[in-house]
């Protein structure tokens, strides 16, 4: 089972990958707004990269496929429990997570979704801010992602994928909210991926669409002068490589913290300052 938002479209993103360089480069999520000036800016070799990428998404989907189903359900117990006791998430007012895929071998996010859904309708029995959730749904093969807010799970629907993603319209036929058009900001993005490092770096499955959204975001918050969201990734152990294992492009937006079973690894400055909250 593929899932077309994290799926590799390799020709396509290296068609696209110049222009995606000279629009992005020197840039990331903790200094955004800030350009490195042209004589400093260095141009990856994209087909390198992209190879570097292949072989590292076939080395972790082999260790996924393998790896014992009581480990990654204790993993998943594990990880979930480490985000939903966090003050930085108890904290946090509007959120965008994924919906995990089993079948994709991600993380489980349902622990954590049924928190913030919980904590939706009023404050919940921890000490939890009220929340508002928003969730992917793939609009095309062109990198296009929105997050709509759901109040349930029933608010989800399984694409022509089997994949659970937000219907556009909820039941009374109005159209969900999306978060680029909300008058509120997001504190937290939760987000998958293939493999991570230490250094921030995530490797997606190639579709560009979780980085292309991030960036969009990152551009709204910077206009209206909101605080930049924290970009937390949920990771099982074996997901985490050494330090230049996963190549990157300037495109390739880093993140602010990692959680795994033994617990978080904030690693931006901002992550740092937070997550001491």
């Amino acid at each position: 089972m593929i899932l077309l938002h994290r799926c590799a479209f390799p020709s396509l993103l290296c068609r696209q990958a110049s222009d995606v360089i000279r629009a992005f480069a020197g840039m990331d999520n903790r200094s955004a707004s800030v350009q490195q000036p042209d004589e400093l800016r260095i141009i990856p070799d994209v087909d390198a990269v992209f190879k570097q990428k292949k072989i590292v998404r076939t080395k972790v989907r082999k260790m996924l496929k393998a790896m014992d189903p009581d480990l990654r359900a204790q993993q998943d117990k594990e990880i979930q429990k480490v985000v939903v006791e966090a003050p930085w998430f108890k904290s946090s007012k509007g959120l965008c997570a994924y919906i995990s895929c089993s079948a994709l071998r991600e993380v489980d996010t349902s622990a954590i979704l049924a928190e913030i859904l919980h904590n939706g309708a009023a404050a919940g029995s921890h000490g939890c801010t009220r929340k508002k959730l928003y969730v992917p749904r793939v609009e095309d093969k062109n990198s296009h992602m929105r997050m709509l807010n759901i109040t349930g799970m029933d608010d989800l629907v399984a694409n022509s994928m089997d994949i659970l993603e937000p219907a556009p319209v909820d039941a009374h036929g109005n159209q969900r909210e999306d978060v680029l058009l909300a008058n509120d900001p997001v504190d937290l993005l939760i987000l998958p991926g293939l493999a991570f490092d230490r250094t921030g770096r995530r490797l997606g499955r190639g579709g560009g669409y979780y980085d292309t959204f991030i960036l969009s975001y990152q551009k709204l918050a910077r206009e209206r002068q909101w605080e930049q969201p924290l970009l937390v990734a949920l990771s099982y152990t074996g997901q985490i490589l050494e330090e230049g294992e996963i190549a990157v492009t300037p495109h390739d937006v880093p993140i602010d913290a990692l959680v795994c079973p033994s617990g978080i690894i904030p690693i931006s400055a901002a992550a740092k300052q937070r997550m001491k909250k």
